[in-house]
């Protein structure tokens, strides 16, 4: 298979719409990828071009069938630290493990698309809200007030989705299929 990879694909955990409401609130006030993303956690990115998704699709579907559906709860806000500065905030996917075998399982299908991989920490699953600039205690600030009105979020990964961008001003992404879990 190919091995070129672009920033205008991914594969994604796309949680059901119906649990959009109260992650899709708090983006709308931190995120400054609200419109070009959906609430998604990242499993491979950057990923295939578009015209090879059929190709990478069959691989993917022989590794997501030896994973079975899963919960998956939404409870806890955590941060990532981007120099001095800089923040991005995420729930925390629970039980991370499940995602983590996921993800390694998608890569093993296709290892160049290892990206994620490659942090220091390896693969973090994570749904990002927000992206906070200035000193600590402006993260405490918008931490602290998201914490507040969150309630925990439940629901069940039955697949993954590929999803696609156009280049700027068009670079809202779209879901182009699913590739379900398990048999």
């Amino acid at each position: 298979m190919d091995g070129r990879k672009t920033h205008e694909t991914a594969v994604v955990l796309i949680p059901p719409e119906e649990c959009w409401g109260p992650i899709q609130a708090i983006r709308r006030s931190h995120d400054r990828q609200f419109r070009r993303w959906m609430p998604h956690i990242t499993l491979l990115y950057p990923f295939r071009p578009r015209a090879l998704f059929a190709e990478a699709t069959a691989a993917l579907r022989a590794a997501a069938t030896e994973i079975e559906p899963f919960a998956i709860t939404l409870r806890e806000l955590r941060y990532f630290r981007h120099g001095h500065s800089s923040y991005t905030v995420w729930l925390a996917p629970e039980p991370g493990a499940a995602l983590k075998r996921l993800q390694a399982a998608l890569q093993g299908a296709l290892p160049d698309c290892d990206d994620l991989a490659q942090h220091p920490d390896g693969f973090t699953p994570h749904l990002s809200v927000g992206q906070v600039r200035g000193a600590a205690g402006r993260l405490s600030e918008v931490t602290q007030a998201i914490r507040e009105g969150w309630r925990p979020l439940t629901f069940v990964a039955t697949q993954v989705s590929l999803v696609w961008r156009n280049a700027p001003p068009d670079d809202v992404f779209r879901i182009d299929r699913h590739v379900a879990l398990g048999r």
